[in-house]
């Protein structure tokens, strides 16, 4: 099987006998690469230690006399964020136990930077057996914030971050450490071109055609099917739509927060504007294998789901709605 996803740092991290990823030593030293923890030249004695300790031993406990006596505001807070994560990762047997737990009862503090990277390597997982490298190009939408322009008719996502060019830090301390290139080529994906996904996927430097009937939200379909299945051990059928007209919403799920606006507007009657349905990306129409899953009000019902860009035409999908999101019953059992 062809390898991809380098940079989320699976080839560090274990499974249980559930098929979930186990925290290993190796996975945490991971995040000391990232430049926000390494101590700059003129580094406090307390920084410099903490940071080698951690080295040492990733799962030592760290009191908050070790963090406080750090002489700089930023590391302070660099490094709380970081063993709060620590910590709640380490509560947990698997990533997945912690991102769902996460994620219901509110992430709080933790980073958005954190969350993605969770997201990112729970991907890895639920896609391993994939090898339609579309699918993988849609999952980028989890974990990256997508550009959309407007293309010959066609709406064309691209990786905002590749797309702005090297002044961002790389999400990941593993691009750095792969010595991938700074600039990228932008492609399209394609019949002529999948193939070649394989050998760049850290590079996020292929865009993604999500206009209506095309191949890109059919793969951004097979994908959210792949990601509830793996992460609540549902089976679901997800049907991307062209429009939706006079059709019965007994529940609706927006997959960002520019579309849950959307979808609260509608669902109360309230008119919504061109500009806003404008910014509507993707319709999608879901239903359940076993409906006695379902809440008995919306029984045998479909859950329809949008994407939406901002006004200024950026994707900030959130794939936790898809499990927070859904009329289930005894969500909590659901794990």
């Amino acid at each position: 099987m062809t390898d991809f996803w380098l940079s989320c740092g699976h080839h560090f991290l274990d499974r249980d006998k559930n098929g979930g990823y186990v925290v290993t030593d190796d996975f945490l030293k991971l995040y000391m690469a990232r430049p926000e923890l390494d101590p700059p030249p003129d580094a406090c004695p307390a920084e410099r230690n903490l940071y080698a300790s951690f080295l040492a031993d990733p799962r030592r406990p760290v009191a908050a006399s070790d963090i406080t006596t750090i002489l700089d505001s930023d590391a302070r807070e660099n490094w709380r964020m970081l063993i709060a994560f620590r910590d709640h990762l380490l509560r947990h047997k698997t990533l997945e136990a912690a991102y769902l737990d996460l994620i219901r009862r509110g992430v709080g503090e933790t980073p958005p930077l954190f969350i993605n990277q969770l997201v990112h390597a729970i991907l890895r997982n639920a896609l391993d057996s994939v090898t339609d490298a579309r699918v993988l190009r849609a999952s980028e939408l989890f974990f990256r914030t997508q550009r959309v322009t407007l293309h010959e008719g066609s709406l064309i996502a691209a990786d905002d971050e590749t797309t702005a060019g090297s002044n961002k830090l790389p999400v990941s301390p593993l691009v750095s450490m792969l010595g991938l290139p700074v600039d990228a080529e932008i492609d399209v994906v394609n019949d002529d071109n999948v193939r070649t996904y394989w050998g760049r996927s850290d590079r996020f430097d292929m865009a993604l055609n999500l206009t209506g009937g095309r191949d890109g939200v059919t793969a951004l379909a097979k994908a959210m099917e792949l990601w509830i299945a793996h992460l609540l051990g549902l089976a679901v059928t997800i049907e991307p739509l062209t429009e939706l007209r006079d059709a019965p919403v007994s529940w609706y799920v927006g997959l960002d927060a520019n579309a849950t606006q959307i979808c609260d507007a509608l669902w109360n009657g309230e008119e919504v504007d061109n500009n806003k349905t404008a910014q509507v990306v993707s319709l999608f129409r879901l239903s359940f294998s076993d409906g006695h899953l379902m809440l008995d009000r919306v029984k045998g019902e479909p859950v329809y789901l949008m994407l939406a860009m901002t006004p200024n035409g950026l994707i900030y999908m959130k794939p936790q709605n898809l499990v927070t999101g859904l009329p289930l019953k005894h969500m909590e059992l659901v794990s």
